[in-house]
């Protein structure tokens, strides 16, 4: 018992809990993105649809992550050069995994043609995919930022 309880602390704390919160908020604005682009477009172009939706979510994503979770404060030049490229990289790396789960299940298993009842709303198909996307993207990306992007690297007067 006294490992779960040490495992669940260890799992859940302010930073994953932000995280989950801004986890949330950041496919909101996807969602929200994709879905006036994709009413705009007519249903048509949806994976362009969804890249201007993914470029709004990644800039949302890299302040709240940076200030909010991650707790990166600072707005020096040397920190966002190696930041920002780096969030980058790992959001182009989950972009892919999102395009080609989209298009999976549109051009597959053509989620575009289906509408999905969840609790008191009803959901099409596509936003119901980017849903079930989402939750891989985000586990994804928050492995990639917690180890790769905001790392706090130990300085040698830290170490014991």
């Amino acid at each position: 018992m006294d490992k779960i309880k040490a495992l669940f602390k260890k799992l859940v704390n302010r930073e994953t809990v932000t995280y989950v919160i801004f986890g949330v908020l950041t496919t909101l604005v996807n969602l929200l993105v994709f879905k006036g682009f994709d009413v705009l477009f007519k249903g048509k172009y949806y994976l362009f649809t969804n890249t201007i939706a993914w470029i709004a979510a990644v800039a949302f994503a890299y302040v709240t992550n940076k200030l909010f979770v991650f707790e990166s404060k600072s707005w020096k030049l040397d920190v966002i050069k190696k930041e920002i490229p780096s969030f980058l990289g790992a959001r182009i790396a989950s972009y892919f995994v999102e395009q080609a789960g989209l298009w999976i299940f549109v051009e597959l298993l053509h989620f575009d043609e289906k509408v999905f009842d969840f609790i008191l709303v009803k959901l099409s198909g596509k936003i119901t995919a980017k849903l079930i996307i989402g939750v891989i993207v985000v586990v994804i990306n928050y492995v990639l930022s917690k180890f790769i992007i905001f790392s706090k690297k130990e300085k040698p007067s830290e170490r014991a």
